[in-house]
C-alpha cells in the first residue's frame, strides 16, 4: 500500500489540478529497461490516480514491480512536478471504470458529449485497471509567484 508522510503542498496541488495536464510515467520492463508512457491522471486527495486498458506493457510492469516515477509538465515545458513511489493496484472494475470516466470528463471538459461517447463506446467494454500513487518523493520546478 503506498504511503506518504505529508500532504501535497498547495502550490503542487494547484499545478496538478488545473488545467488538465498530461503525465509521463516510467516503469521497469522485465529485462530492467525503462518504459515510458504519456497518460491521463486524476488527483484524489493526496493520491495520483492512473488507469489503463489491461494488456498494455506498463500496467503489467506495475503489477510485477510497483515502483513508478511520474513527470507532469506545463504546456510551455518550463514548469514541472516530478514524483516517485510505489503504486497500489485497483482491480475492482467498478472503480477502474469510474476512474477512466472521470478522466475522460476531465480531459474532454470542453466537449462533454464526446467524453460520454468515449466512456460508453470505448471504455465501458474494456477491462480496465487503476493504480494509486501516494508519492514518497516530490520535487518541482514551479514559479514561486
Amino acid at each position: 500500500m503506498p504511503t506518504t508522510t505529508a500532504p501535497l503542498p498547495a502550490h503542487i496541488r494547484a499545478f496538478l489540478e488545473d488545467p488538465p495536464r498530461y503525465a509521463t510515467i516510467a516503469t521497469t520492463d522485465p529485462d530492467g529497461a525503462p518504459r515510458q508512457a504519456v497518460i491521463w491522471f486524476l488527483l484524489d486527495g493526496d493520491t495520483i490516480v492512473i488507469n489503463s486498458l489491461e494488456g498494455r506493457r506498463w500496467p503489467s510492469n506495475l503489477r510485477r514491480d510497483p515502483r513508478i516515477a511520474v513527470a507532469i509538465t506545463a504546456s510551455d515545458h518550463e514548469e514541472w512536478v516530478g514524483m516517485s513511489g510505489t503504486v497500489e493496484v485497483v482491480d475492482d472494475q467498478a472503480q477502474a471504470q469510474a476512474d477512466i470516466a472521470a478522466m475522460a470528463r476531465r480531459y474532454h471538459a470542453a466537449n462533454p458529449a464526446h467524453a460520454e461517447e468515449l466512456i460508453e463506446s470505448r471504455f465501458q467494454p474494456q477491462q480496465r485497471v487503476s493504480f494509486r500513487l501516494a508519492p514518497a518523493k516530490i520535487h518541482d520546478h514551479l514559479d514561486d509567484d
